[in-house]
Protein backbone atom coordinates (compact mmCIF):
# COMPACT_ATOMS: atom_id res chain seq x y z
CA UNK A 1 0.00 0.00 0.00
CA UNK A 2 1.46 3.73 -0.80
CA UNK A 3 2.51 5.16 2.48
CA UNK A 4 0.86 8.65 1.46
CA UNK A 5 -2.31 7.46 0.94
CA UNK A 6 -4.47 8.50 3.52
CA UNK A 7 -1.90 11.50 4.40
CA UNK A 8 -3.02 15.50 3.73
CA UNK A 9 -1.41 17.58 1.24
CA UNK A 10 0.32 19.09 4.45
CA UNK A 11 0.85 16.18 6.19
CA UNK A 12 2.60 15.07 2.89
CA UNK A 13 4.68 18.08 2.83
CA UNK A 14 6.08 18.10 6.42
CA UNK A 15 7.30 14.58 6.05
CA UNK A 16 9.32 15.65 2.54
CA UNK A 17 10.06 19.25 3.39
CA UNK A 18 13.51 18.70 4.45
CA UNK A 19 14.50 16.90 1.09
CA UNK A 20 13.05 19.97 -1.05
CA UNK A 21 14.80 22.57 -2.76
CA UNK A 22 15.15 26.11 -1.69
CA UNK A 23 12.42 26.99 -4.05
CA UNK A 24 10.29 24.25 -2.91
CA UNK A 25 10.27 24.73 0.38
CA UNK A 26 9.79 28.37 -0.11
CA UNK A 27 6.43 27.22 -2.25
CA UNK A 28 6.03 25.07 0.84
CA UNK A 29 5.63 27.81 3.39
CA UNK A 30 3.07 29.34 0.81
CA UNK A 31 1.02 26.90 0.55
CA UNK A 32 1.01 26.21 4.65
CA UNK A 33 0.55 29.40 5.32
CA UNK A 34 -3.14 30.04 4.03
CA UNK A 35 -3.65 25.67 3.78
CA UNK A 36 -5.66 24.20 1.79
CA UNK A 37 -7.05 27.61 -0.17
CA UNK A 38 -3.74 28.26 -1.28
CA UNK A 39 -3.47 25.40 -3.93
CA UNK A 40 -6.84 25.70 -5.13
CA UNK A 41 -5.50 28.51 -7.92
CA UNK A 42 -4.43 27.79 -11.11
CA UNK A 43 -0.73 26.33 -11.28
CA UNK A 44 0.24 29.50 -12.76
CA UNK A 45 -1.44 31.76 -9.94
CA UNK A 46 0.15 29.13 -7.03
CA UNK A 47 3.34 29.98 -8.43
CA UNK A 48 3.07 33.77 -9.03
CA UNK A 49 1.78 33.88 -5.40
CA UNK A 50 4.61 32.13 -4.38
CA UNK A 51 7.25 33.43 -5.74
CA UNK A 52 8.77 30.24 -7.77
CA UNK A 53 8.19 28.97 -11.52
CA UNK A 54 5.74 26.71 -12.31
CA UNK A 55 7.98 23.81 -13.04
CA UNK A 56 8.66 24.21 -9.54
CA UNK A 57 5.27 23.55 -8.68
CA UNK A 58 4.75 20.67 -10.96
CA UNK A 59 8.02 19.10 -9.61
CA UNK A 60 6.83 19.62 -5.81
CA UNK A 61 3.44 17.82 -6.96
CA UNK A 62 4.98 14.96 -8.10
CA UNK A 63 7.73 14.81 -5.19
CA UNK A 64 4.84 14.48 -2.63
CA UNK A 65 3.39 11.24 -4.66
CA UNK A 66 0.88 12.88 -7.02
CA UNK A 67 1.16 12.28 -11.18
CA UNK A 68 0.83 16.15 -10.82
CA UNK A 69 -0.34 19.26 -10.00
CA UNK A 70 -4.14 18.65 -11.18
CA UNK A 71 -4.15 15.12 -8.93
CA UNK A 72 -2.44 17.43 -5.61
CA UNK A 73 -5.50 20.15 -6.21
CA UNK A 74 -7.93 17.44 -6.61
CA UNK A 75 -6.89 16.26 -3.19
CA UNK A 76 -6.83 19.97 -1.61
CA UNK A 77 -10.40 20.50 -3.18
CA UNK A 78 -11.54 17.30 -1.13
CA UNK A 79 -9.75 17.97 2.36
CA UNK A 80 -11.57 21.33 1.65
CA UNK A 81 -14.47 19.73 1.68
CA UNK A 82 -13.80 17.46 4.83
CA UNK A 83 -13.13 20.87 7.40
CA UNK A 84 -16.42 22.43 6.91
CA UNK A 85 -18.09 19.32 6.84
CA UNK A 86 -21.24 19.12 9.41
CA UNK A 87 -21.83 15.91 11.58
CA UNK A 88 -24.61 14.85 9.07
CA UNK A 89 -22.39 15.10 6.43
CA UNK A 90 -19.70 13.18 7.95
CA UNK A 91 -22.08 10.41 9.16
CA UNK A 92 -23.20 9.90 5.35
CA UNK A 93 -19.37 9.71 4.62
CA UNK A 94 -18.81 7.21 6.87
CA UNK A 95 -22.26 5.08 6.68
CA UNK A 96 -20.79 4.15 2.71
CA UNK A 97 -20.09 0.44 2.52
CA UNK A 98 -19.96 0.42 5.91
CA UNK A 99 -17.84 -3.14 6.82
CA UNK A 100 -19.68 -5.98 8.62
CA UNK A 101 -18.02 -5.02 11.52
CA UNK A 102 -18.72 -4.72 15.24
CA UNK A 103 -18.77 -0.78 15.55
CA UNK A 104 -15.93 -1.10 18.51
CA UNK A 105 -13.94 -3.33 16.46
CA UNK A 106 -14.14 -0.17 13.15
CA UNK A 107 -14.02 2.73 15.90
CA UNK A 108 -11.00 1.05 17.53
CA UNK A 109 -9.04 0.66 14.26
CA UNK A 110 -10.36 3.79 12.73
CA UNK A 111 -8.28 5.49 16.66
CA UNK A 112 -5.28 3.20 16.63
CA UNK A 113 -4.47 4.08 12.72
CA UNK A 114 -5.20 7.98 13.89
CA UNK A 115 -2.37 7.56 17.05
CA UNK A 116 -0.06 6.16 14.07
CA UNK A 117 -0.34 8.39 11.49
CA UNK A 118 -0.40 11.44 14.46
CA UNK A 119 3.26 10.04 15.65
CA UNK A 120 4.60 9.51 12.40
CA UNK A 121 3.75 13.46 12.03
CA UNK A 122 4.88 14.72 15.79
CA UNK A 123 8.33 16.44 15.61
CA UNK A 124 9.89 15.56 18.96
CA UNK A 125 11.85 18.62 18.83
CA UNK A 126 8.49 21.16 18.65
CA UNK A 127 7.19 18.66 21.16
CA UNK A 128 10.39 19.76 23.34
CA UNK A 129 9.95 23.13 22.79
CA UNK A 130 6.36 23.22 23.43
CA UNK A 131 7.05 22.04 26.87
CA UNK A 132 9.60 23.98 27.43
CA UNK A 133 7.53 27.10 26.78
CA UNK A 134 4.53 25.11 29.52
CA UNK A 135 7.63 24.61 31.95
CA UNK A 136 9.14 28.20 31.75
CA UNK A 137 7.73 29.82 35.19
CA UNK A 138 8.05 33.68 33.74
CA UNK A 139 5.43 32.84 31.46
CA UNK A 140 1.66 33.03 32.09
CA UNK A 141 -0.48 30.27 30.42
CA UNK A 142 -3.98 31.40 28.93
CA UNK A 143 -5.53 28.22 27.54
CA UNK A 144 -8.74 28.63 25.66
CA UNK A 145 -10.92 25.79 23.63
CA UNK A 146 -14.15 25.46 21.21
CA UNK A 147 -17.37 24.51 20.75
CA UNK A 148 -16.46 20.93 21.28
CA UNK A 149 -12.74 21.29 22.03
CA UNK A 150 -13.62 22.83 25.88
CA UNK A 151 -13.28 20.04 27.46
CA UNK A 152 -10.00 19.47 26.34
CA UNK A 153 -9.03 22.98 27.29
CA UNK A 154 -10.57 22.65 30.63
CA UNK A 155 -8.21 19.39 30.96
CA UNK A 156 -5.43 21.09 30.27
CA UNK A 157 -6.15 24.38 32.97
CA UNK A 158 -6.70 21.39 35.18
CA UNK A 159 -3.54 19.81 35.01
CA UNK A 160 -1.45 22.93 34.57
CA UNK A 161 -2.86 24.65 37.12
CA UNK A 162 -2.08 22.76 39.80
CA UNK A 163 1.63 22.26 38.50
CA UNK A 164 2.13 26.13 38.36
CA UNK A 165 1.21 29.50 38.71
CA UNK A 166 -0.21 31.90 36.24
CA UNK A 167 -2.70 29.61 34.44
CA UNK A 168 -5.72 31.54 33.18
CA UNK A 169 -8.59 29.38 31.51
CA UNK A 170 -10.31 32.00 29.15
CA UNK A 171 -14.06 31.73 29.61
CA UNK A 172 -16.19 30.07 26.44
CA UNK A 173 -18.25 33.30 25.62
CA UNK A 174 -16.30 35.40 23.31
CA UNK A 175 -17.88 38.38 24.19
CA UNK A 176 -15.65 38.37 27.38
CA UNK A 177 -12.42 38.02 26.02
CA UNK A 178 -10.82 41.31 25.49
CA UNK A 179 -10.62 41.46 29.23
CA UNK A 180 -8.38 38.05 29.11
CA UNK A 181 -6.35 39.70 26.81
CA UNK A 182 -5.88 42.41 29.00
CA UNK A 183 -4.03 40.62 30.97
CA UNK A 184 -1.73 39.00 28.38
CA UNK A 185 2.03 40.33 28.46
CA UNK A 186 4.71 39.55 25.87
CA UNK A 187 6.37 36.45 25.86
CA UNK A 188 3.29 34.88 27.29
CA UNK A 189 1.69 31.88 26.13
CA UNK A 190 -1.91 31.20 24.09
CA UNK A 191 -2.82 27.29 24.35
CA UNK A 192 -5.83 26.88 21.85
CA UNK A 193 -7.60 24.07 20.56
CA UNK A 194 -9.55 24.17 17.29
CA UNK A 195 -10.58 21.59 14.57
CA UNK A 196 -12.76 21.54 12.04
CA UNK A 197 -15.03 23.69 11.59
CA UNK A 198 -12.52 26.05 12.91
CA UNK A 199 -14.04 29.15 14.45
CA UNK A 200 -13.80 32.38 13.70
CA UNK A 201 -13.05 33.67 17.51
CA UNK A 202 -10.69 31.31 17.89
CA UNK A 203 -9.01 32.94 14.84
CA UNK A 204 -9.42 36.75 16.41
CA UNK A 205 -8.16 35.93 19.38
CA UNK A 206 -5.05 34.36 18.35
CA UNK A 207 -4.63 37.43 15.92
CA UNK A 208 -5.28 39.90 18.52
CA UNK A 209 -3.04 37.62 21.14
CA UNK A 210 0.27 37.43 18.67
CA UNK A 211 -0.14 41.22 17.94
CA UNK A 212 0.34 41.84 21.98
CA UNK A 213 3.64 39.62 21.82
CA UNK A 214 1.50 36.28 22.85
CA UNK A 215 3.50 32.71 21.70
CA UNK A 216 0.82 30.26 20.26
CA UNK A 217 0.34 26.71 21.03
CA UNK A 218 -2.24 25.06 18.70
CA UNK A 219 -3.55 22.03 19.21
CA UNK A 220 -5.37 21.62 15.88
CA UNK A 221 -6.32 18.69 13.37
CA UNK A 222 -4.67 16.80 10.22
CA UNK A 223 -5.93 19.86 8.35
CA UNK A 224 -4.93 22.49 10.35
CA UNK A 225 -6.94 25.70 12.12
CA UNK A 226 -6.33 28.98 10.46
CA UNK A 227 -4.86 30.05 13.46
CA UNK A 228 -2.36 27.75 12.21
CA UNK A 229 -0.34 30.46 10.37
CA UNK A 230 -0.18 32.30 13.75
CA UNK A 231 1.16 29.58 15.67
CA UNK A 232 4.84 29.05 17.26
CA UNK A 233 4.09 25.53 17.38
CA UNK A 234 1.20 23.29 15.67
CA UNK A 235 0.34 20.46 16.73
CA UNK A 236 -1.60 18.28 14.41
CA UNK A 237 -3.89 15.25 15.70
CA UNK A 238 -5.84 12.79 13.45
CA UNK A 239 -9.76 12.95 14.18
CA UNK A 240 -11.72 11.28 11.91
CA UNK A 241 -13.67 8.33 12.76
CA UNK A 242 -16.60 6.32 11.77
CA UNK A 243 -18.95 8.78 13.45
CA UNK A 244 -21.26 12.11 13.05
CA UNK A 245 -18.70 13.35 15.16
CA UNK A 246 -14.67 13.80 15.05
CA UNK A 247 -12.42 11.72 17.69
CA UNK A 248 -10.67 13.57 20.10
CA UNK A 249 -8.63 10.44 21.78
CA UNK A 250 -5.24 11.70 19.85
CA UNK A 251 -5.55 14.85 20.91
CA UNK A 252 -6.19 13.86 24.85
CA UNK A 253 -3.13 11.69 24.29
CA UNK A 254 -1.46 14.65 23.11
CA UNK A 255 -2.17 16.79 26.24
CA UNK A 256 -1.26 14.02 28.68
CA UNK A 257 1.69 13.38 26.90
CA UNK A 258 2.87 17.24 27.84
CA UNK A 259 1.34 17.20 30.69
CA UNK A 260 3.69 14.49 32.23
CA UNK A 261 6.77 15.97 30.64
CA UNK A 262 5.89 19.49 32.12
CA UNK A 263 5.78 17.70 35.48
CA UNK A 264 8.82 16.15 35.22
CA UNK A 265 10.05 19.39 34.41
CA UNK A 266 8.75 21.36 36.98
CA UNK A 267 9.02 18.42 39.84
CA UNK A 268 10.02 20.24 42.72
CA UNK A 269 7.31 22.97 42.34
CA UNK A 270 4.27 20.84 41.59
CA UNK A 271 5.47 18.28 44.24
CA UNK A 272 5.28 21.46 46.69
CA UNK A 273 2.08 22.38 45.00
CA UNK A 274 0.71 18.99 45.34
CA UNK A 275 0.85 18.92 49.02
CA UNK A 276 -0.62 21.96 49.48
CA UNK A 277 -3.48 20.94 47.28
CA UNK A 278 -4.13 17.60 49.94
CA UNK A 279 -3.98 19.38 52.46
CA UNK A 280 -6.53 21.97 51.34
CA UNK A 281 -8.97 18.87 50.19
CA UNK A 282 -8.34 17.42 53.91
CA UNK A 283 -8.85 20.89 55.29
CA UNK A 284 -12.67 20.80 52.89
CA UNK A 285 -13.52 16.94 53.51
CA UNK A 286 -13.56 17.21 49.52
CA UNK A 287 -12.81 13.46 49.20
CA UNK A 288 -14.32 10.61 51.21
CA UNK A 289 -11.89 9.01 53.61
CA UNK A 290 -11.72 5.20 54.48
CA UNK A 291 -9.65 5.29 57.16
Amino acid sequence: MDENQNLTVAERIRNKFDNLTRAERQLANAMLEDYPVSGLGSITDVAEASGVSTPTVARMARKMGFSGFPQMQAQLRTELKATISNPIAKHELWAQNVPDTHILNRFADSVMENMRQTLRQINPEDFNAVVSLLSDMDREIHVVGGRITRSMADNFFTHMQVMRSGVTLVAPNSNTWAHYVLNMKEGDVLVAFDIRRYEHDILRLAEVAKSRGVKLILFTDQWGSPAAKLSAYSLNCRIEVPSAWDSLVVTLFLVEAIIAAVQTNTWEETKSRMKTLEELFDQTKMFKKFI
